[in-house]
């Protein structure tokens, strides 16, 4: 390549960072939708192309989704989920750092809230009163598990250097493991013939409203969206969150303006923890009832890095976003049972939704840290 080639190719790469760097909130939300729409008719195409009929698939996931009361509760379940997970993610994301570790954090604050509550429900009464006791309880217990394996990666970013990309992705596996060892050792439910430990106390789960003999609870959705709200006046309206805004983007001014900038860091990355323990929690009072092996944990911590980017990072985003990402996972699962299109085919859809999705932002993110743009932003 001759050097005008070349410069007329960093050109370009500076006016797309320009453009990207520059654009506002608004702007990069529409701009993720731009591209979760392109990514859907792409799909369309390969449906076809694939010898299925494009209309019925539409039908089906539209239907898997939105249906019956029955769909709308799976749904709503799955977005409740996306949401929490997602704002785990934007947590971090939003003030600079990565959390790549969001499952395992989520997975650790799962065995922690089920063994809290099976440990202590010969000390409570059984009925409804100690349930509520026990699912208190329970959610501290997988709040706490979740914040501590997030200040982990925290602590080794903030005083050995340590990169938390590789440090997360690292305690995902290991989370993975020894819930593995565990469930299938020591915490194994007497009699259980899966792999998993035994069930919580039917008075200790999250009750139905509205929704009888759903396994969604509308406390739990509520929740969820006072949590993203939560989080969100935190990073906008408190020092706190200016602080750990700071400190993630631009170190060497938080210290400047007086910020333990590494004492931040770990505290970005435990409140990102305990977000994803409270997912961790209510997957269990709500909906698995028990702590199940490695192979039956669903993968809301990866799914969640792309709610994120197709929030912008925004907490207040993540809530369409997760409810997204909701619908689609209800109307996949839909068409997995009810069609015999191959479930690959949705999940290379899917893939085609977080690619689309995930390119323009980490580009945008690769910009900023590269110093990659003509303004040099």
């Amino acid at each position: 390549m001759s050097d005008a080639d070349s410069g007329r190719a960093r050109d370009a790469l500076d006016g797309a960072a320009d453009r990207l760097l520059g654009a506002t909130p608004v702007e990069r939300v529409a701009l993720a939708l731009a591209s979760t729409v392109t990514a859907l008719l792409i799909g369309l195409v390969v449906v076809t192309a694939a010898g299925y009929d494009p209309l019925m698939f539409v039908n089906d996931m539209l239907y898997g989704a939105f249906g019956t009361e029955r769909r709308l509760t799976i749904t709503l379940r799955e977005t409740s989920y996306f949401i929490l997970a997602g704002v785990a993610v934007a947590v971090a994301f939003r003030t600079g750092v990565f959390n790549i570790g969001v499952q395992g954090q989520f997975i650790v604050g799962m065995l922690a809230t089920t063994m809290t509550i099976l440990w202590l429900t010969p000390f409570l009464p059984a009925n409804r009163l100690g349930g509520v006791g026990l699912l208190l309880v329970g959610t501290l217990g997988g709040v706490a598990a979740g914040g501590a394996y997030g200040a982990l990666p925290g602590v080794l970013k903030a005083y050995a250097d340590a990169n938390e990309i590789i440090t997360t992705i690292m305690l995902n596996f290991i989370a993975i493991g020894v819930v593995f060892f565990l469930v299938d050792g020591p915490f194994r439910g007497e009699g259980e013939s899966a792999t998993r430990t035994a069930s919580i106390p039917e008075y200790a789960e999250l009750p139905p409203v509205l929704l009888d003999g759903s396994d969604f609870s509308i406390l739990g959705l509520v929740a969820t969206v006072g949590i993203a709200v939560l989080i969100y006046v935190l990073l906008t309206r408190t020092r706190a969150g200016y602080d750990m805004v700071t400190s993630g983007h631009q170190e060497s001014a938080a210290i400047y303006s007086g910020v333990d900038a590494k004492r931040t860091i770990v505290r970005t990355m435990t409140i990102s923890g305990m977000v994803a323990g409270v997912l961790g929690a209510l997957f269990i009072v709500m909906h698995a009832n028990a702590m199940p092996n490695a192979n039956g944990i669903n993968t809301y911590g990866f799914d969640a890095i792309a709610v994120s980017l197709l929030a912008a990072n925004h907490p207040l985003g993540v809530i369409p976003a997760g409810a997204l990402f909701g619908g689609l996972d209800a109307g996949g699962q839909y068409i997995n049972v009810a069609s015999d299109v191959p479930p690959q085919l949705i999940d290379g859809i899917v893939g085609l939704v977080v690619l689309f999705v995930a390119a323009p932002e980490l580009f945008r993110m690769a910009a900023k840290r590269t110093g990659l743009g003509g303004d040099r932003r």
